[in-house]
């Protein structure tokens, strides 16, 4: 039974408003009328499996406004509060609202609640607070939300509490205002107001509301507004901000005009289905649909327009900017989305994409040192995990055809971030000793064994991982080389796309392992290439071990083929990490990789730089072993329950690989114009290209359980290439492959047919 189907029986005989009704009619429609917008299941991976879960956000579609219900995980016992602003992705909410019945000695900010028989859509939340009998609706906008809150009619008068962690809120008649502080002194402010004026209201002073001093202000700071006894209901519809309190009551008066929940739900349903139905897929395969769309959904919960009518506050200089009719993007962790985020924007979504990297532009352009953000964020760039990948996200955007952003600006901010901030990792400060060292040699350096630490710009927990860095930073050297080359800057080219095959300096030509070399050029010994290096293996790695960046050079996998040995020793080494065992009690194994989760092997499904991994095959002729191992992670990894998500999500970090996993093909080489096709899971996947052309690729003999190829065929004519280009996908058409229960080992397996890989350009 899936999840609406049983939340509904759990539903019968509570109170529920016409809203519900309406939703479950529609999701209770024969499947074939269901629509994209109805697969979508927030609470898949809403436990889980180390880490961080993945919260079921309602919002719409790259919005300012995002909420969840806060708890632990789907198995929290209480929730605390209702959320009425999440300022950042898997963050706490800036303010909340709670609704309470009984002694005015019980009042506080933030109440925890028991609770029972919710639903969460995209775009929809229902929950009773069952200690109190309360009914609880909502509904948002993009920078606005609605609140129905049915009280017990049978109760003491209902109030309604607001609160903020850290801030000042007042009350005036029917209204609430006020601010909240974040990092980085940035604000966010929010204004809401009642369907009916509270009796009285104020803050909490000596066991009574003070209504002589209606506003507040400190930690868990709270206003209450008491409502009249056996009122039945109370909405609230509110605006956020981060530019002011008038600002987010215009942000309100222009979204939500009326207290009509069902309205603004009903809206917020249509634009979501708008958005996902820019893909459709036909099969037989429901729990495959509901995969599908829950995961497109997914990669819409990142970058959030922060643009308030013309408007955005910038935490990157402090001020209140003109966006000059760019809307202004930010929140994004791009060492996780560069690789199949972005480039899925880029195909279906190419003006928001032009956007966002028009965002990344202004955020550095607005930093004293204009280095290019990493991990930028609503209070700035917070500098997380290693390398430079903006970088990634403008040449692959700029390759595939995207002209609306300043490519000189570009260069300047990437090289700026990449040359002249250190490389070390979690650092925001200026290259230091060890960044000397890596341009001098190539490589960034490991500590020698038993070498204390004594370089400032190292991170204490997060070590120098040094491997990690220098093949990060070789590939963002690649595509900064290449946005040289495009802009004419050949003695640039020439020196980046040369440093972009230093891969080869930390490559042990024994072990054919990528392997930590300290700075007298030697080999770290003694290695395992499972547990050295700590906790996340960060003295030498990033969260995971050896084995899954042993195929970490996403531009040249032809020279990485050749370095360990040709095509049979590449694909035996693919299948060794598959094949060897954790080797220690999963206990010990997870403490030391909390981010290594989703095995096969060695391999890390729910981490980001394994995903491109089960489509090398294909660079070494055996593109049916690509098929057989995608179509089984897909199917042990990412599924329609509780658990259903690997790992850390990352806001479309890890569900960007199923979207285009599950229509057949991956973007292995963001900035390379071109796809790997792997094994599609559909009858019929048609994409609405940001041309206005369709592209779909169309299974012949399908069956959900024909994973592997036959033959193909690209717009009618024989297809004997396991990849396609960037240029074909855009000028539309179809994509047939006809496919089987077992594999067709010729299919693509010549040279002529391997994947294309970095070449040095004539001239360079």
């Amino acid at each position: 039974m899936n999840f609406y189907l049983r939340n509904m029986n759990r539903l019968k005989g509570s109170s529920i408003g016409g809203l519900l009704l309406l939703a479950s009619a529609v999701a209770l429609k024969a499947q074939t009328a269901k629509q994209p917008v109805d697969y979508v299941n927030p609470y898949i991976g809403n436990i889980s499996h180390l880490l961080v879960p993945t919260y079921p956000t309602v919002h719409l579609p790259n919005s300012m406004l995002r909420v969840y219900p806060e708890r632990e995980n789907f198995t929290g016992n209480t929730i605390k509060g209702l959320p009425l602003m999440i300022t950042s992705h898997r963050g706490s909410s800036a303010f909340s609202l709670s609704p309470y019945q009984g002694g005015i000695s019980g009042i506080r900010s933030a109440i925890d609640y028991g609770y029972d028989n919710e639903i969460i859509k995209s775009y929809f939340y229902q929950v009773d607070l069952d200690d109190y009998n309360i009914n609880v609706q909502f509904a948002p906008s993009h920078q606005s939300g609605i609140y129905q809150i049915r009280f017990d009619a049978n109760g003491t008068a209902p109030y309604l509490i607001f609160d903020t962690q850290d801030g000042g809120l007042t009350v005036a008649g029917n209204t609430v205002s006020g601010y909240q502080l974040l990092d980085n002194n940035t604000k966010v402010y929010i204004y809401a107001e009642t369907d009916i004026k509270p009796v009285t209201a104020g803050e909490i002073k000596g066991g009574n509301i003070n209504t002589g001093n209606q506003a507040t202000q400190g930690k868990n700071a709270f206003v209450v507004l008491k409502y009249a006894t056996q009122t039945p209901v109370v909405k609230v519809r509110y605006g956020v901000s981060f530019i002011s309190s008038e600002q987010a009551k215009a942000n309100l008066a222009r979204e939500i005009k009326k207290y009509d929940l069902k309205a603004v739900a009903e809206q917020g349903r249509q634009e979501w289905n708008n958005k996902l139905s820019k893909i459709s897929v036909q099969g037989s395969d429901e729990n495959a649909k509901t995969i599908f769309y829950t995961s497109l959904y997914r990669t819409y919960e990142r970058m959030i327009c922060i643009s308030e009518d013309g408007r955005y506050f910038s935490a990157y200089d402090g001020k209140v900017h003109n966006d000059e009719g760019t809307p202004f993007y930010t929140d994004d962790w791009v060492w996780d989305t560069y690789r199949a985020v972005h480039p899925l924007r880029v195909i279906i979504e190419p003006k928001k994409e032009s956007d966002m990297i028009n965002s990344y532009l202004r955020m550095a352009s607005q930093l004293p040192n204009h280095w290019m953000p990493t991990f930028p964020e609503v209070t700035g760039d917070s500098r997380r995990m290693n390398s430079n990948h903006g970088v990634a996200t403008v040449i692959d955007a700029y390759n595939k055809g995207l002209r609306t952003f300043n490519l000189e600006q570009a260069y300047q901010y990437c090289k700026a971030g990449i040359t002249e901030k250190t490389l070390a990792p979690w650092s925001g400060k200026k290259a230091g000793a060890l960044d000397e060292f890596y341009k001098e040699k190539g490589y960034f350096p490991a500590l020698a064994t038993g070498e204390k630490e004594t370089v400032p710009e190292v991170h204490s927990w997060e070590k120098r991982q040094p491997v990690a860095v220098t093949l990060g930073t070789v590939y963002d050297e690649w595509c900064l080389g290449n946005i040289a080359k495009q802009l004419g800057k050949t003695d640039d080219a020439k020196y980046f796309l040369n440093r972009s095959l230093n891969y080869r300096e930390v490559f042990n030509p024994a072990t054919k392992f990528f392997h930590p070399k300290d700075a007298q050029g030697k080999f770290v010994e003694p290695f395992d290439y499972r547990y050295s290096s700590g906790i996340g293996a960060r003295e030498a790695y990033d969260e995971n071990n050896g084995y899954v960046y042993r195929w970490d050079v996403q531009h040249n996998i032809g020279d990485l083929v050749k370095m360990i040995g040709g095509k049979q020793a590449f694909v035996d080494g693919l299948e060794n990490m598959f094949s060897t065992p954790l080797g220690k009690g999963r206990p010990d194994f997870y403490h030391q990789f909390g981010d290594h989760t989703g095995n096969v092997g060695q391999f890390s499904m729910g981490n980001e730089p394994a995903m491109h991994i089960p489509y090398l095959y294909a660079y070494a002729g055996q593109p049916w072993r690509t098929q057989k191992r995608v179509r089984n992670l897909l199917k042990d990894w990412f599924r329609n329950d509780l658990m259903g998500i690997p790992g850390d999500e990352d806001g479309g970090g890890l569900t960007s690989f199923v979207v285009f996993s599950q229509i057949g093909f991956y973007p292995v080489t963001p900035g390379l114009p071109m796809y790997v096709i792997g094994s599609p899971m559909f009858q019929n996947a048609t994409i609405k290209l940001g041309n206005s052309k369709t592209f779909s690729v169309v299974c012949q003999n399908y069956a959900p359980n024909n994973k592997y190829i036959q033959s193909a065929k690209l717009n009618g004519k024989p297809w004997n290439k396991s990849w396609f280009s960037h240029k074909e996908l855009m000028a539309g058409g179809t994509l047939e492959l006809t496919m089987g229960e077992h594999p067709n080992k010729n299919w693509a397996s010549s040279d002529s047919a391997l994947p294309p890989s970095f070449k040095m350009p004539e001239g360079i």
